[in-house]
């Protein structure tokens, strides 16, 4: 469909750092494709993308949520995993909770949980 979300690419200096961090904590399966030097996810119902190689991570610009069902799981699960939190579980009134977060590599990355 158009005006959705269809591929999503988290910079990388590091494969091995991202897609076990990746793996680990949202259980992504990850294919690395060697003649691209570049390394592909796949989420399952939602949008993949990719991990592009580069040479130095920088933060800021565009921040991908991430829908989960239960936000304080994956922080521990984030944190485990060698990942930092930036904004805790947070509530939104009437809406859900979100929370902001760092990967092992600086990416800030959101999580967001629907309210019931």
């Amino acid at each position: 469909m158009p005006n959705n979300i269809c591929h999503i690419e988290i910079p990388t200096v590091d494969f091995n750092v991202s897609t076990g961090f990746y793996g680990e904590v949202f259980g992504w399966k990850i294919e690395y494709i060697p003649e691209n030097d570049y390394a592909v996810f796949d989420t399952g119902e939602s949008p993949g993308g990719g991990f592009p190689k580069v040479d130095k991570i920088t933060s800021g610009g565009i921040l991908i949520y991430i829908m989960v069902e239960d936000i304080g799981r994956m922080l521990k699960k984030i944190e485990k995993a060698g990942g930092k939190i930036i904004t805790p579980r947070t509530e939104i009134p009437e809406t859900g909770w979100f929370a902001i977060f760092s990967d092992p590599e600086g990416n800030f990355l959101g999580l967001f949980q629907a309210g019931k």
